[in-house]
């Protein structure tokens, strides 16, 4: 059994989770925020969620999870066949995190709890913010995944990060850092899956038994 421990406002936990959805893996979850006290280090040595189990082996990075998932159940296969294609789904991931994802995060204390930041970083990240989405730009073919035809592991990334960094961005610049992609037709596309569907209900739930 493939045991999850995220929360259902991690996007790195919703990434993991929508990639077991849609390959129709049994999983259980279990809900769980980071710590850096020793007991939770020895289970998950970042402090971070998501982390994971299998058959009493744990390991964390949402990555790692989805490259051994692709390899355990290829069955329902979220990679091409084809190994430069695998590459590019790969350099979709590994842009939309690094040069994206991780640079406007910086400002996710700010934007959802108001924690003070100072203009200096508002601005270098606004600089790398347009680097990375341009950069993104020019690889996504949203056409209409990300990948191309085929609805790869890059989708199960960038259905669950997109949403978040828009709204990092609205709330910290006013604007939306996608505006200039189809990301909104993307993820309107992307809800008619019902693996997505079901992150989105769960998400939903979570924030409404938190009040």
């Amino acid at each position: 059994m493939f045991r999850l421990y995220g929360s259902a406002f991690s996007n790195y936990s919703n990434k993991v989770k929508l990639t077991l959805l849609e390959k129709g893996i049994a999983f259980e979850e279990i809900a769980t925020g980071p710590s850096q006290e020793a007991d939770f280090l020895a289970r998950c040595p970042t402090g971070k969620v998501p982390y994971f189990e299998v058959d009493g082996t744990r390991f964390c990075e949402s990555q790692a999870a989805l490259e051994y998932l692709e390899e355990r159940y290829p069955e329902v296969a979220l990679l091409p066949k084809d190994l430069l294609a695998r590459a590019k789904v790969r350099e979709l991931i590994q842009i939309l995190e690094q040069d994206v994802e991780l640079v406007a995060r910086r400002l996710l204390p700010h934007a959802l709890f108001g924690a003070p930041v100072a203009d200096g970083v508002k601005d270098e990240v606004a600089r790398q913010l347009d680097r990375g989405v341009q950069a993104f730009g020019r690889v996504a073919r949203f056409s209409p995944y990300l990948a191309g035809e085929m609805f790869t592991l890059a989708d199960c990334a960038a259905a669950v990060h997109f949403p978040l960094i828009s709204r990092i961005t609205d709330k910290v610049y006013g604007r939306d850092w996608f505006a200039g992609l189809p990301v909104a037709t993307y993820l309107e596309h992307m809800k008619q899956r019902p693996a997505y569907a079901r992150v989105l209900a769960d998400m939903a739930a979570a924030r409404a038994a938190r009040g």
